[in-house]
């Protein structure tokens, strides 16, 4: 009986990309596999049929042998299409697909040494807890270590037993045409060992689910988008392997009063027309609760800057010194005035007349006359 072609198999062609193949064996894989289609012996067939063309158009060197040689490059050695052993092979292939889904947190996907899957933790912080550091507890759901078996996996501490599928290695090796596959056993999962006498608490895999607190330090000066690692407080590793890391993920929430870049803080204040006309002092915020104090000349203008060495960011360890709080001042014009005040005002715009009171607006004028004058011409 002569087999079906690969790609009308999957329904693609043979200009496909390798996200279109596997979107199309993904799809009808769902559709033919053995627990959707119980006791239905036509489905079963269908389902290694779809592996068996995936397991080929998945990988690079073998798709081109096929597509240079169709069935025949795969006819020589065990005979029985790419891989011999179909089972492992359609099995492998599908655990492939869902591994995009549900695979490891942080770990990608199964690592064949047991080791436990890292972590991923997000917190925010205020600016306040970045400038002075924190100690914070955070709860996370995970793996631990199960206490009825100390987490070796079995029920009475009997050793575990060399796999008999990959014989200890823990991978096995299939051959098929031209060439050799080698991958994670699928009977102990890499580990090269088994579990004769499972523990019933955890069921063999030495873990339990459960919610672990843990009190983490936020050090002085630290950025949104640094990463804290924890080693060892991920999930814990299968029968006894080492447990995986826990990442905290840091990140700094705005801040109503100052704006922050690097080490250095940016705060915009406010000044009466008086003040920035007559000069003063201004008390300004700083982040660790003091009053700062700038001097303002008279005559100064809506966005000049001071700054205050050292009242920045503290430096991060590690890195640079710590930073400035840089303040810009902006003149507030008053509003709501009272008869009175409005006099006064007259009377200074009128006293003024004829002096060179305001350097940026007749500037800004003698330029408008002489563009007007341009026009004219």
């Amino acid at each position: 009986m002569s087999k079906s072609d690969y790609y009308e198999l999957l329904g693609v062609n043979n200009n496909s990309s390798e996200a279109e193949i596997k979107k199309a064996y993904r799809k009808k894989a769902m559709q033919y596999h053995p627990d959707k289609n119980p006791n239905n012996p036509s489905a079963e067939a269908k389902f290694k049929e779809l592996s068996e063309a995936y397991d080929v158009l998945r990988d690079e060197n073998k798709r081109s042998a096929y597509d240079r040689y169709g069935h025949a490059a795969f006819e020589q050695g065990m005979g029985q299409g790419p891989g011999g052993n179909s089972a492992f092979d359609f099995a492998s292939s599908f655990s492939d697909i869902f591994g995009d889904i549900f695979g490891d947190f942080m770990g990608g996907g199964h690592q064949s040494s047991g080791r436990g899957s890292d972590l991923r933790y997000n917190m925010e912080i205020s600016l306040e807890d970045a400038y002075k550091g924190k100690k914070a507890t955070v709860k996370i759901p995970t793996s631990i270590a199960c206490s009825s078996c100390k987490g070796s996996g079995s029920a009475d501490n009997s050793p575990p037993q060399a796999c008999g599928m990959c014989n200890g290695v823990g991978k096995v090796r299939a051959q098929q045409g031209f060439f050799t596959i080698e991958r994670t056993c699928p009977q102990c999962q890499g580990a090269g060992y088994v579990i004769t006498n499972p523990c019933k608490t955890c069921s063999g895999t030495g873990r339990l689910r459960k919610d672990k607190a843990l009190s983490v330090s936020i050090p002085a000066g630290i950025e949104s988008g640094v990463r804290i690692r924890l080693s060892g407080e991920g999930e814990a590793g299968m029968r006894g392997a080492p447990s995986g890391d826990l990442y905290i993920f840091v990140s700094v929430k705005q801040h109503n009063l100052f704006h922050r870049e690097g080490p250095n803080l940016y705060c915009k204040v406010p000044i009466s027309i008086v003040t920035a006309s007559l000069g003063g002092n201004v008390e300004v915020p700083t982040l660790e609760g003091k009053r700062g104090k700038i001097s303002i000349p008279a005559g100064t203008q809506s966005g000049r800057q001071f700054r205050l060495r050292g009242k920045g960011m503290p430096a991060l360890k590690g890195h640079n010194a710590g930073g400035d709080l840089h303040i810009e001042t902006y003149v507030e014009t008053p509003v709501n005035l009272t008869k009175k005040q409005k006099e006064l005002l007259k009377d200074f715009d009128n006293e003024g007349k004829g002096a060179s009171q305001n350097p940026q607006s007749e500037g800004f004028f003698s330029k408008a006359k002489e563009l007007w004058e341009e026009l004219k011409e």
